[in-house]
């Protein structure tokens, strides 16, 4: 089982609450904005799972692919990016895994205001655990390392627009 395989696995029946988490902001992180198309970026190789999908789009988005979801899906489908939601490994100052909010995540999900310790400490564990798996494989780890550096500079932009 490749470490994508087994990162998607592990957060397959996992969410950040213990209850579905959708309730608590009727799924907007499912919803793309009225005249916008928004998706969630596929981790190195994850195309795979949708090439005969119904519903599904894959678009080129940079150097990597965004998956275009039909707005509702079987959770079975849902992709890595989804499903770590609104986490993010990365890679920590020490060459470890470590886990922070994603900067995209502030402007859909409400659970970012509590942060990590808000959520279900067995997610957030097992999101620690699925970037461990990824770091181990070089195209993972490149697909990481560029959102380590997208974060910082969402995370710097923030701070200019408010200076928070």
């Amino acid at each position: 089982m490749s470490a994508l395989e087994e990162a998607r696995r592990l957060l397959s029946d996992i969410t950040p609450l213990k209850t579905d988490c959708g309730r608590v902001c009727r799924g907007r992180c499912c919803r793309s904005l009225e005249g916008e198309e928004t998706g969630m970026l596929l981790f190195p190789g994850e195309e795979d799972f949708y090439e005969d999908a119904e519903g599904w789009r894959i678009l080129p988005a940079g150097r990597e692919l965004l998956l275009i979801c039909p707005g509702e899906c079987d959770r079975e489908a849902r992709p890595l990016s989804c499903r770590i939601f609104p986490l993010m490994p990365l890679m920590g100052d020490a060459g470890g895994v470590t886990v922070r909010t994603d900067e995209r995540a502030r402007a859909v999900c409400p659970l970012v205001k509590q942060g990590k310790r808000g959520m279900d400490p067995a997610f957030v564990q097992a999101v620690l655990q699925a970037g461990e798996l990824l770091m181990e494989e070089p195209a993972q780890r490149a697909f990481l390392q560029r959102r380590a550096e997208e974060q910082e500079e969402l995370k710097a932009l923030r701070k200019a627009l408010t200076g928070s």
